[in-house]
């Protein structure tokens, strides 16, 4: 059965109670909060918080040993449109820069998820393909090799191969690691362009609090509980980050 997408501001990631562990090891304890349908969210928090683990949750590809994950309502377990989460793992485009393979044939690639993989490709994924490196800039690159690229271009194909899968939630993590600060400074902006353009529910992680703060509409701030989510001024305070942190970091927090 298909799934219903909600209109804006209804939730589209759901998450009640959650726990998780490694080896009895606690990672993630009572974890509750939303996600808005176009809603622009940022994850931050220390290196062990959790973090990652909750994305691969929310991605399906963990089970908590306890609590609920809905995606558009839908408990996750029984979730099977997957295509409609575009998913950007952490470091794609450093391990994967000596791949032989073109900018079309890595975009073509995350048509798969939609297709399934037996499926031969038509003239409409053709068109997405086509639409999602558009939407990327990265159509006058289509024939170069991910290894002839730099950070800033293969960080953008690695997203247009997730937009070529038409996804309703854009989950990045740790997007901007080993991209120079003038393709981070792209790379917001086409963030912002695919949530407030196109509408994309965006989550991503990254370790970089003070940009994370500037460039997002929500913050989670995660250290194996939840310790805040809400608007990012509300919570950019040296308490605060000292509570995500500790007492023994020292925080140089810039004008909002």
């Amino acid at each position: 059965m298909p799934v219903t997408i909600p209109e804006k501001e209804k939730p589209c990631i759901e998450i009640k109670d959650l726990n998780f562990s490694y080896n009895n090891n606690v990672v993630l304890e009572n974890i509750s909060f939303t996600v808005k349908t176009g809603e622009y969210l940022g994850v931050i928090g220390p290196n062990g918080g959790g973090k990652t683990t909750l994305i691969k949750i929310i991605l399906g590809l963990l089970q908590p040993q306890s609590g609920t994950v809905k995606i558009f309502g839908t408990d996750i377990n029984a979730f099977a449109e997957k295509a409609l989460i575009g998913y950007v793992p952490q470091r794609v485009s450093q391990d994967i820069a000596q791949f032989p393979a073109t900018v079309e044939e890595v975009v073509q690639s995350g048509r798969t998820a939609r297709l399934g993989i037996f499926k031969q490709y038509g003239p409409p994924d053709a068109l997405m393909i086509d639409n999602a490196m558009s939407i990327a800039d990265v159509t006058h690159i289509r024939s170069k090799r991910i290894d002839e690229l730099s950070g800033g271009e293969r960080q953008r194909v690695f997203i247009a191969r997730a937009l070529a899968g038409e996804p309703k939630i854009l989950i990045l993590d740790e997007p901007s690691v080993g991209v120079d600060i003038t393709a981070q400074e792209r790379f917001y902006a086409f963030m912002e362009k695919l949530n407030h353009e196109y509408g994309l529910t965006i989550l991503f992680v990254s370790h970089d609090i003070d940009v994370v703060a500037h460039e997002v509409k929500c913050l989670l701030c995660l250290n194996k509980h939840l310790v805040c989510h809400g608007a990012p001024r509300e919570f950019m305070t040296e308490a605060y980050l000292e509570k995500l942190y500790g007492k023994k970091i020292k925080f140089v927090i810039h004008g909002h």
